[in-house]
């Protein structure tokens, strides 16, 4: 099967869908799939990886739709694959045409599209111009169930991925056939995962960042940007760190401030806080790791806790979430508007509310103090971990989207 996967992520970006983007070609092809990657230029051609890069595209707008149309007529693949959220492609409205545009270059490709999140284009951002050819395309591509948003990828996707049912109902609420022809694939860990030696790396590895051997280490995975609401976890641990004088925190991932152009001194502030909050000698900054080495992996396992403080709650498509689950980690988390069906308070996760510094330092002494409630988070992540975030699980439902007969 040969599958042209469309990504305008793709590393060196520093982005999530970037890293998802390239696990997934790389999974992909391990599987024996003929992946051809079609992604911006300036983006990393594939060396000794079972996929092709091919980093042609410019900005992703109508200027680029006659290469687009090329290399898709040129590639000749059976599925077209499109990882897609808005931001990708600068918000512009050429990709939400493209299911409609693949299938009249290749009447029988099968077209499924991945959403990163229920974002589409912002016609605020472009000019008369732009939204006048939009508007051209969308009476070529037929108007009945065209979303103004999201031009035709939901009517015209043979399948859809969604990495959360939250991320689905968003979606069913633009077009009401989502749900028929969805699939919920939330994203496995996109590190390389250490192996479990019997706590041998956790002994090294608590060894190297200097902590005695009764310091229970709070960790952050992810990249750090203001809806992540890594403040409230400073605030929390400042609370924690004065009443618990063996609390550590280690914080692992880079700090992401320039797509928040309103907060360009958001990076500095992150590093100033822990010295305002008088906590800076029990913070650990790790910043940006390498994702081709097992080192975000080792900071994991020698941690007791992993806090995710995002300010709208975790869903499933937090691959960062992902990871924690998988190295067995009793998880907190904030609590969004929805709860996710897999996700079982005080069973495989621990709740509190957003933005609520008190409530997050009162789950972190909870897991301190019982060491049942610990146990029970522990083996829950490594259930909801073998259930739902399984690369094996994963690529099989995804392959299943590329089979004309799953439509």
């Amino acid at each position: 099967m040969k599958v042209l996967l469309i990504t305008a992520a793709f590393p060196p970006m520093r982005a999530g869908e970037a890293d998802h983007a390239l696990n997934l070609s790389r999974q992909l092809g391990q599987r024996g799939l003929n992946v051809n990657v079609l992604t911006t230029k300036g983006h990393e051609e594939s060396a000794n990886e079972p996929f092709i890069v091919y980093p042609v595209m410019s900005d992703w707008s109508w200027s680029d739709l006659p290469r687009l149309i090329t290399f898709v007529t040129r590639c000749c693949p059976d599925v077209v694959f499109l990882i897609y959220i808005g931001l990708m492609y600068n918000y512009h409205p050429m990709m939400t045409f493209a299911p409609t545009i693949c299938r009249a270059l290749l009447p029988r490709v099968r077209f499924v599209t991945l959403f990163e999140y229920p974002l589409g284009w912002s016609p605020g951002r472009w000019s008369i111009l732009t939204r006048g050819v939009r508007r051209a395309v969308q009476r070529w591509a037929g108007r009945r169930d065209i979303d103004y948003e999201f031009g035709s990828l939901l009517r015209d996707s043979d399948a859809i991925i969604v990495l959360s049912n939250y991320h689905r109902d968003k979606l069913a609420q633009r077009w009401r056939g989502v749900h028929a022809k969805s699939v919920l694939v939330p994203p496995p860990p996109l590190l390389r995962m250490s192996r479990e030696n019997g706590g041998i790396s956790r002994h090294q590895t608590r060894e190297k960042l200097g902590l005695a051997l009764n310091d229970f280490l709070v960790a952050y995975f992810g990249y750090i940007y203001p809806p992540k609401g890594v403040e409230t976890l400073f605030k929390a641990f400042q609370i924690v760190s004065s009443q618990r004088n063996n609390a550590r925190l280690i914080l692992i991932g880079g700090v992401l401030a320039r797509e928040y152009s309103e907060r360009p001194s958001y990076a500095r502030e992150m590093r100033e806080l822990p010295e305002r909050l008088g906590i800076q000698q029990k913070v650990i900054w790790i910043g940006e790791y390498a994702t081709d080495s097992e080192e975000a992996s080792l900071f994991l396992r020698a941690a007791d806790t992993c806090v995710f403080p995002n300010h709208l709650g975790v869903y499933l498509n937090n691959s960062s979430f992902a990871a924690a689950a998988a190295h067995g980690l009793p998880i907190i988390a904030t609590q969004g508007s929805m709860v996710e069906e897999p996700f079982i308070d005080r069973e495989n996760i621990l709740l509190c509310p957003p933005k609520s510094p008190e409530l997050m330092a009162a789950a972190i002494m909870a897991i301190m103090d019982d060491p049942d409630l610990k146990k029970r988070l522990n083996q829950g992540s490594l259930r909801l971990a073998s259930e739902w975030f399984s690369w094996d699980k994963a690529i099989e439902r995804i392959i299943s989207t590329f089979r004309a007969n799953q439509q």
